[in-house]
Protein backbone atom coordinates (compact mmCIF):
# COMPACT_ATOMS: atom_id res chain seq x y z
CA UNK A 1 0.00 0.00 0.00
CA UNK A 2 1.30 3.44 -0.90
CA UNK A 3 2.39 5.70 1.91
CA UNK A 4 0.13 8.53 3.01
CA UNK A 5 0.67 11.72 1.05
CA UNK A 6 -0.87 14.94 -0.08
CA UNK A 7 -2.94 13.53 -2.96
CA UNK A 8 -3.08 14.11 -6.72
CA UNK A 9 -4.27 17.73 -6.47
CA UNK A 10 -1.07 18.96 -4.82
CA UNK A 11 -0.35 22.48 -6.03
CA UNK A 12 -3.99 23.31 -6.83
CA UNK A 13 -5.25 26.34 -4.92
CA UNK A 14 -8.89 26.64 -3.92
CA UNK A 15 -10.78 29.52 -2.30
CA UNK A 16 -13.97 28.51 -0.47
CA UNK A 17 -16.41 31.22 0.57
CA UNK A 18 -17.77 29.80 3.82
CA UNK A 19 -21.27 28.40 4.00
CA UNK A 20 -23.00 25.16 4.93
CA UNK A 21 -24.14 22.07 3.05
CA UNK A 22 -22.70 20.79 -0.22
CA UNK A 23 -20.12 23.53 -0.92
CA UNK A 24 -18.01 22.86 2.20
CA UNK A 25 -18.16 19.12 1.56
CA UNK A 26 -17.00 19.66 -2.03
CA UNK A 27 -14.11 21.79 -0.80
CA UNK A 28 -13.25 19.09 1.76
CA UNK A 29 -13.08 16.50 -1.00
CA UNK A 30 -10.72 18.71 -3.00
CA UNK A 31 -8.64 19.21 0.15
CA UNK A 32 -8.59 15.45 0.83
CA UNK A 33 -7.20 15.01 -2.69
CA UNK A 34 -4.36 17.38 -1.90
CA UNK A 35 -5.59 20.83 -2.92
CA UNK A 36 -4.58 23.82 -0.81
CA UNK A 37 -8.04 24.99 0.29
CA UNK A 38 -8.40 28.36 2.00
CA UNK A 39 -11.79 28.81 3.58
CA UNK A 40 -12.90 32.43 3.84
CA UNK A 41 -14.88 32.59 7.08
CA UNK A 42 -16.85 35.59 8.22
CA UNK A 43 -16.80 36.99 11.74
CA UNK A 44 -19.31 34.97 13.75
CA UNK A 45 -18.87 31.79 11.74
CA UNK A 46 -21.09 29.95 9.26
CA UNK A 47 -23.66 29.11 11.91
CA UNK A 48 -24.13 25.35 11.64
CA UNK A 49 -24.35 25.17 15.43
CA UNK A 50 -21.49 22.79 16.26
CA UNK A 51 -18.05 23.41 17.67
CA UNK A 52 -15.74 24.09 14.67
CA UNK A 53 -13.29 21.57 16.13
CA UNK A 54 -15.75 18.79 15.25
CA UNK A 55 -16.80 20.03 11.80
CA UNK A 56 -15.01 17.37 9.78
CA UNK A 57 -16.07 18.94 6.49
CA UNK A 58 -13.44 21.59 7.25
CA UNK A 59 -10.54 19.18 7.67
CA UNK A 60 -7.41 19.61 5.53
CA UNK A 61 -8.30 23.29 5.02
CA UNK A 62 -6.93 26.58 6.29
CA UNK A 63 -9.16 29.43 7.39
CA UNK A 64 -8.96 33.19 7.17
CA UNK A 65 -11.45 35.79 8.37
CA UNK A 66 -12.80 38.38 5.95
CA UNK A 67 -15.53 40.83 6.87
CA UNK A 68 -17.36 41.55 3.64
CA UNK A 69 -19.03 44.53 5.30
CA UNK A 70 -15.65 46.19 5.62
CA UNK A 71 -14.39 48.34 2.79
CA UNK A 72 -11.41 46.09 2.08
CA UNK A 73 -13.31 42.81 2.42
CA UNK A 74 -14.12 42.20 -1.25
CA UNK A 75 -10.63 43.31 -2.29
CA UNK A 76 -9.10 40.69 -0.01
CA UNK A 77 -11.21 37.94 -1.57
CA UNK A 78 -10.26 39.18 -5.04
CA UNK A 79 -6.60 39.06 -4.02
CA UNK A 80 -7.08 35.41 -3.05
CA UNK A 81 -9.01 34.66 -6.26
CA UNK A 82 -6.19 36.14 -8.31
CA UNK A 83 -3.83 33.53 -6.86
CA UNK A 84 -6.28 30.59 -6.95
CA UNK A 85 -7.18 27.94 -9.50
CA UNK A 86 -10.72 27.35 -8.22
CA UNK A 87 -13.20 29.40 -6.20
CA UNK A 88 -16.31 27.85 -4.64
CA UNK A 89 -19.33 29.74 -3.31
CA UNK A 90 -22.77 28.59 -2.18
CA UNK A 91 -24.84 31.80 -2.13
CA UNK A 92 -28.16 32.31 -3.82
CA UNK A 93 -27.91 33.68 -7.37
CA UNK A 94 -26.77 37.29 -7.45
CA UNK A 95 -25.53 37.49 -3.86
CA UNK A 96 -21.84 37.08 -4.70
CA UNK A 97 -22.22 39.85 -7.27
CA UNK A 98 -23.77 42.16 -4.70
CA UNK A 99 -20.97 41.33 -2.30
CA UNK A 100 -18.43 42.37 -4.95
CA UNK A 101 -16.92 38.89 -5.40
CA UNK A 102 -18.98 37.52 -8.28
CA UNK A 103 -17.64 35.76 -11.37
CA UNK A 104 -17.11 38.91 -13.44
CA UNK A 105 -14.99 40.59 -10.79
CA UNK A 106 -12.99 37.42 -10.03
CA UNK A 107 -12.39 36.45 -13.66
CA UNK A 108 -11.30 39.99 -14.44
CA UNK A 109 -8.51 39.50 -11.92
CA UNK A 110 -7.79 35.91 -12.94
CA UNK A 111 -8.98 34.87 -16.44
CA UNK A 112 -8.05 31.22 -15.81
CA UNK A 113 -10.05 30.93 -12.60
CA UNK A 114 -12.69 28.20 -12.34
CA UNK A 115 -15.62 29.77 -10.48
CA UNK A 116 -17.77 27.04 -8.94
CA UNK A 117 -21.31 27.99 -7.91
CA UNK A 118 -23.23 25.60 -5.65
CA UNK A 119 -26.94 26.16 -5.26
CA UNK A 120 -30.05 24.08 -4.69
CA UNK A 121 -32.06 25.21 -7.70
CA UNK A 122 -29.40 26.59 -10.05
CA UNK A 123 -28.53 30.07 -11.26
CA UNK A 124 -31.77 30.57 -13.19
CA UNK A 125 -35.32 29.26 -13.43
CA UNK A 126 -38.52 30.04 -11.47
CA UNK A 127 -37.17 28.65 -8.18
CA UNK A 128 -33.62 30.03 -8.43
CA UNK A 129 -34.16 32.71 -5.78
CA UNK A 130 -36.14 30.49 -3.41
CA UNK A 131 -34.78 29.00 -0.20
CA UNK A 132 -34.61 25.24 0.05
CA UNK A 133 -32.89 22.22 1.54
CA UNK A 134 -31.86 18.78 0.37
CA UNK A 135 -35.33 17.31 0.86
CA UNK A 136 -37.11 19.97 -1.22
CA UNK A 137 -34.62 19.68 -4.06
CA UNK A 138 -34.91 15.90 -4.36
CA UNK A 139 -38.69 16.09 -3.90
CA UNK A 140 -39.38 17.89 -7.19
CA UNK A 141 -36.88 15.77 -9.15
CA UNK A 142 -38.72 12.51 -8.52
CA UNK A 143 -35.82 10.89 -6.67
CA UNK A 144 -37.42 11.21 -3.23
CA UNK A 145 -40.56 9.48 -4.51
CA UNK A 146 -38.75 6.16 -5.04
CA UNK A 147 -37.46 5.83 -1.45
CA UNK A 148 -39.50 4.10 1.24
CA UNK A 149 -42.40 1.73 1.73
CA UNK A 150 -45.42 2.03 -0.59
CA UNK A 151 -47.90 2.54 2.25
CA UNK A 152 -45.81 5.18 4.06
CA UNK A 153 -44.50 8.66 3.21
CA UNK A 154 -41.19 8.72 1.32
CA UNK A 155 -38.22 7.96 3.57
CA UNK A 156 -35.80 10.84 4.15
CA UNK A 157 -32.24 9.78 3.14
CA UNK A 158 -30.51 12.26 5.52
CA UNK A 159 -28.86 14.85 3.27
CA UNK A 160 -26.75 12.32 1.42
CA UNK A 161 -28.71 11.97 -1.81
CA UNK A 162 -29.27 15.65 -2.60
CA UNK A 163 -26.63 17.79 -0.91
CA UNK A 164 -23.69 15.44 -1.25
CA UNK A 165 -24.41 13.06 -4.14
CA UNK A 166 -26.39 15.46 -6.33
CA UNK A 167 -24.58 18.58 -5.17
CA UNK A 168 -21.03 18.21 -3.86
CA UNK A 169 -19.89 15.40 -6.14
CA UNK A 170 -21.22 17.11 -9.25
CA UNK A 171 -19.56 20.37 -8.24
CA UNK A 172 -16.23 18.58 -7.78
CA UNK A 173 -16.55 16.83 -11.14
CA UNK A 174 -17.45 20.13 -12.76
CA UNK A 175 -14.66 22.26 -11.34
CA UNK A 176 -12.02 19.60 -12.05
CA UNK A 177 -13.22 19.27 -15.65
CA UNK A 178 -13.19 23.05 -16.00
CA UNK A 179 -9.72 23.21 -14.46
CA UNK A 180 -8.48 20.71 -17.04
CA UNK A 181 -9.89 22.95 -19.78
CA UNK A 182 -8.43 26.11 -18.25
CA UNK A 183 -4.97 24.54 -18.18
CA UNK A 184 -5.14 23.22 -21.72
CA UNK A 185 -3.76 25.12 -24.71
CA UNK A 186 -6.11 27.99 -25.52
CA UNK A 187 -8.19 27.24 -22.44
CA UNK A 188 -9.70 29.80 -20.10
CA UNK A 189 -11.53 30.00 -16.84
CA UNK A 190 -15.29 29.71 -16.65
CA UNK A 191 -18.29 29.49 -14.33
CA UNK A 192 -19.54 26.07 -13.20
CA UNK A 193 -23.26 26.14 -12.30
CA UNK A 194 -23.81 23.11 -10.05
CA UNK A 195 -27.32 22.65 -8.66
CA UNK A 196 -28.51 19.94 -6.28
CA UNK A 197 -31.71 19.59 -8.31
CA UNK A 198 -29.75 19.05 -11.53
CA UNK A 199 -27.56 16.41 -9.92
CA UNK A 200 -30.51 14.59 -8.36
CA UNK A 201 -32.18 14.44 -11.77
CA UNK A 202 -28.99 13.11 -13.35
CA UNK A 203 -28.57 10.43 -10.68
CA UNK A 204 -31.88 8.89 -11.76
CA UNK A 205 -30.79 8.40 -15.38
CA UNK A 206 -30.97 4.60 -15.23
CA UNK A 207 -34.40 4.69 -13.62
CA UNK A 208 -35.76 6.93 -16.37
CA UNK A 209 -34.43 4.48 -18.94
CA UNK A 210 -36.11 1.59 -17.16
CA UNK A 211 -39.32 3.63 -16.88
CA UNK A 212 -39.32 4.27 -20.62
CA UNK A 213 -38.71 0.59 -21.30
CA UNK A 214 -41.60 -0.47 -19.07
CA UNK A 215 -39.24 -2.07 -16.57
CA UNK A 216 -39.97 0.39 -13.77
CA UNK A 217 -43.34 1.32 -12.30
CA UNK A 218 -43.76 4.97 -11.38
CA UNK A 219 -44.74 4.19 -7.81
CA UNK A 220 -42.76 3.42 -4.67
CA UNK A 221 -42.11 -0.09 -3.42
CA UNK A 222 -43.11 -1.85 -6.64
CA UNK A 223 -39.77 -2.35 -8.36
CA UNK A 224 -36.61 -4.39 -8.27
CA UNK A 225 -34.42 -1.81 -6.52
CA UNK A 226 -36.83 0.21 -4.38
CA UNK A 227 -37.88 -2.38 -1.81
CA UNK A 228 -40.67 -3.87 -3.87
CA UNK A 229 -38.64 -7.00 -4.46
CA UNK A 230 -38.55 -9.43 -1.49
CA UNK A 231 -34.95 -10.44 -2.21
CA UNK A 232 -33.69 -6.84 -2.25
CA UNK A 233 -34.45 -5.14 1.05
CA UNK A 234 -33.90 -5.07 4.80
CA UNK A 235 -35.36 -7.42 7.41
CA UNK A 236 -35.64 -7.29 11.19
CA UNK A 237 -33.85 -9.88 13.30
CA UNK A 238 -34.84 -11.36 16.65
CA UNK A 239 -32.90 -8.71 18.56
CA UNK A 240 -34.57 -5.80 16.80
CA UNK A 241 -31.69 -5.15 14.42
CA UNK A 242 -31.62 -5.64 10.66
CA UNK A 243 -30.03 -7.56 7.83
CA UNK A 244 -29.77 -6.25 4.25
CA UNK A 245 -30.45 -8.61 1.35
CA UNK A 246 -29.39 -8.00 -2.25
CA UNK A 247 -29.68 -11.45 -3.83
CA UNK A 248 -30.70 -10.30 -7.31
CA UNK A 249 -28.92 -12.79 -9.57
CA UNK A 250 -30.23 -16.36 -9.63
CA UNK A 251 -27.06 -18.00 -8.34
CA UNK A 252 -26.83 -15.56 -5.45
CA UNK A 253 -30.52 -16.01 -4.69
CA UNK A 254 -30.18 -19.80 -4.65
CA UNK A 255 -27.43 -19.57 -2.04
CA UNK A 256 -29.44 -17.05 -0.04
CA UNK A 257 -32.57 -19.22 -0.04
CA UNK A 258 -30.60 -22.31 0.97
CA UNK A 259 -28.81 -20.63 3.87
CA UNK A 260 -31.95 -18.85 5.05
CA UNK A 261 -33.79 -22.17 5.10
CA UNK A 262 -36.54 -21.56 2.52
CA UNK A 263 -38.20 -24.66 1.06
CA UNK A 264 -38.08 -25.07 -2.74
CA UNK A 265 -41.74 -24.18 -3.26
CA UNK A 266 -41.44 -20.93 -1.32
CA UNK A 267 -38.13 -20.03 -2.94
CA UNK A 268 -39.69 -20.49 -6.39
CA UNK A 269 -41.96 -17.51 -5.71
CA UNK A 270 -39.02 -15.38 -6.85
CA UNK A 271 -40.21 -15.87 -10.43
CA UNK A 272 -43.84 -14.88 -9.78
CA UNK A 273 -44.38 -11.25 -8.70
CA UNK A 274 -47.92 -12.21 -7.71
CA UNK A 275 -46.36 -14.33 -4.94
CA UNK A 276 -43.80 -11.75 -3.79
CA UNK A 277 -45.89 -10.82 -0.75
CA UNK A 278 -45.91 -14.48 0.28
CA UNK A 279 -42.15 -14.70 -0.24
CA UNK A 280 -41.54 -11.52 1.71
CA UNK A 281 -43.51 -12.84 4.69
CA UNK A 282 -41.57 -16.10 4.63
CA UNK A 283 -38.19 -14.31 4.47
CA UNK A 284 -39.22 -11.93 7.26
CA UNK A 285 -40.35 -14.83 9.45
CA UNK A 286 -37.05 -16.64 8.99
CA UNK A 287 -34.95 -13.56 9.85
CA UNK A 288 -36.94 -13.05 13.04
CA UNK A 289 -35.78 -16.43 14.33
CA UNK A 290 -32.16 -15.40 14.95
CA UNK A 291 -30.16 -12.37 16.05
CA UNK A 292 -28.24 -10.12 13.70
CA UNK A 293 -24.95 -11.57 14.93
CA UNK A 294 -26.14 -15.13 14.27
CA UNK A 295 -27.28 -14.33 10.74
CA UNK A 296 -24.07 -12.43 10.07
CA UNK A 297 -22.04 -15.46 11.08
CA UNK A 298 -24.21 -17.77 8.96
CA UNK A 299 -23.83 -15.69 5.78
CA UNK A 300 -20.15 -14.89 6.39
CA UNK A 301 -17.94 -15.98 3.51
CA UNK A 302 -20.83 -16.66 1.12
CA UNK A 303 -22.07 -15.03 -2.09
CA UNK A 304 -25.62 -14.73 -0.83
CA UNK A 305 -25.30 -10.91 -0.85
CA UNK A 306 -26.45 -10.48 2.74
CA UNK A 307 -24.91 -8.03 5.21
CA UNK A 308 -25.72 -6.65 8.66
CA UNK A 309 -27.12 -3.13 8.83
CA UNK A 310 -24.62 -1.31 11.03
CA UNK A 311 -24.97 2.03 12.77
CA UNK A 312 -22.57 4.95 12.28
CA UNK A 313 -20.75 4.02 15.48
CA UNK A 314 -20.59 0.33 14.57
CA UNK A 315 -19.33 0.76 11.00
CA UNK A 316 -15.66 1.56 11.78
CA UNK A 317 -15.36 -1.79 13.56
CA UNK A 318 -16.47 -3.91 10.61
CA UNK A 319 -13.57 -6.21 9.66
CA UNK A 320 -13.59 -5.28 5.98
CA UNK A 321 -13.71 -1.54 6.57
CA UNK A 322 -11.02 -1.86 9.22
CA UNK A 323 -8.77 -3.89 6.91
CA UNK A 324 -9.21 -1.27 4.16
CA UNK A 325 -8.68 1.60 6.62
CA UNK A 326 -11.94 3.10 5.39
CA UNK A 327 -12.00 5.08 8.62
CA UNK A 328 -9.06 6.90 10.09
CA UNK A 329 -8.32 8.62 13.39
CA UNK A 330 -6.83 12.09 13.42
CA UNK A 331 -6.76 14.64 16.19
CA UNK A 332 -8.69 12.31 18.46
CA UNK A 333 -11.60 11.99 16.01
CA UNK A 334 -12.61 8.82 14.16
CA UNK A 335 -13.69 9.85 10.68
CA UNK A 336 -14.09 8.56 7.12
CA UNK A 337 -10.78 8.36 5.31
CA UNK A 338 -10.27 10.21 2.01
CA UNK A 339 -11.71 8.49 -1.06
CA UNK A 340 -11.11 7.34 -3.74
CA UNK A 341 -7.65 5.79 -3.47
CA UNK A 342 -4.62 6.50 -5.63
CA UNK A 343 -1.63 4.20 -6.10
CA UNK A 344 0.94 6.92 -6.77
CA UNK A 345 -0.50 10.00 -5.08
CA UNK A 346 -2.58 8.87 -2.08
CA UNK A 347 -4.51 11.39 -0.07
CA UNK A 348 -4.59 11.64 3.70
CA UNK A 349 -6.06 13.58 6.59
CA UNK A 350 -3.30 16.10 7.22
CA UNK A 351 -4.98 18.79 9.27
CA UNK A 352 -7.84 18.89 11.79
CA UNK A 353 -10.96 20.96 11.07
CA UNK A 354 -9.93 24.54 10.42
CA UNK A 355 -10.64 27.00 13.21
CA UNK A 356 -12.17 30.17 11.77
CA UNK A 357 -9.42 32.68 11.07
CA UNK A 358 -6.65 30.66 12.71
CA UNK A 359 -4.50 30.31 9.59
CA UNK A 360 -4.44 33.89 8.32
CA UNK A 361 -0.73 34.40 8.94
CA UNK A 362 0.18 31.15 7.15
CA UNK A 363 -2.01 31.92 4.16
CA UNK A 364 -0.83 35.53 3.96
CA UNK A 365 2.73 34.21 3.73
CA UNK A 366 2.13 31.25 1.42
CA UNK A 367 -0.25 33.02 -0.96
CA UNK A 368 1.44 36.42 -0.68
CA UNK A 369 -1.74 38.21 0.41
CA UNK A 370 -0.54 40.65 3.09
CA UNK A 371 -3.98 42.15 3.78
CA UNK A 372 -5.30 39.13 5.69
CA UNK A 373 -6.13 39.55 9.36
CA UNK A 374 -4.96 36.96 11.87
CA UNK A 375 -6.50 35.42 14.96
CA UNK A 376 -9.23 32.82 15.43
CA UNK A 377 -12.85 33.86 15.69
CA UNK A 378 -15.24 32.82 18.41
CA UNK A 379 -17.05 29.54 17.66
CA UNK A 380 -20.38 30.00 15.92
CA UNK A 381 -23.39 29.96 18.23
CA UNK A 382 -26.37 27.76 17.33
CA UNK A 383 -28.63 30.81 17.25
CA UNK A 384 -26.47 32.60 14.69
CA UNK A 385 -28.60 32.55 11.53
CA UNK A 386 -27.29 35.56 9.69
CA UNK A 387 -25.08 35.84 6.65
CA UNK A 388 -22.48 38.50 5.90
CA UNK A 389 -23.89 41.83 4.90
CA UNK A 390 -22.73 42.99 1.51
CA UNK A 391 -19.89 45.49 1.41
CA UNK A 392 -20.14 49.09 0.35
CA UNK A 393 -19.26 48.91 -3.31
CA UNK A 394 -17.18 51.63 -4.92
CA UNK A 395 -19.92 52.68 -7.30
CA UNK A 396 -22.90 52.74 -4.96
CA UNK A 397 -24.49 52.11 -1.56
CA UNK A 398 -24.19 48.95 0.46
CA UNK A 399 -26.51 46.05 -0.33
CA UNK A 400 -27.68 44.30 2.85
CA UNK A 401 -27.52 40.55 2.72
CA UNK A 402 -29.94 38.96 5.18
CA UNK A 403 -30.43 35.22 5.78
CA UNK A 404 -32.60 35.03 2.67
CA UNK A 405 -29.63 36.06 0.56
CA UNK A 406 -28.03 32.65 0.79
CA UNK A 407 -29.29 29.52 -0.96
CA UNK A 408 -30.37 28.13 2.40
CA UNK A 409 -30.54 29.44 5.95
CA UNK A 410 -27.45 28.93 8.04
Amino acid sequence: MAAAGNGPLGGVRVVELAGIGPAPFAAMLLADLGADVVRVDRPGGAGIGIDPAYDLTNRNKRSVLVDLKAGDGPATVLDLAERADILIEGYRPGVAERLGVGPRACLARNPRLVYGRMTGWGQDGPLAARAGHDITYIAVTGTLSVIGAPDEPPAVPANLLGDYAGGSLYLVAGVLAALHHARSEGGAGQVVDAAVADGAVHLATMLHGMLAAGAWQDRRGANLLDGGCPFYGAYETSDGRHMAVGALEQRFYDEFARLLGLDDETAAARHDPARWAELRDAVAARFRTRSRAEWTALFEGTDACVAPVLSLREAPGHPHLAARSAFTRHGGLTQPAPAPRFSATPGSVRRPPARPGADAAEVARDWDVPGLNGGPAEPARPTDTTHPAAPTRPAGPAHPADPAADRRPS
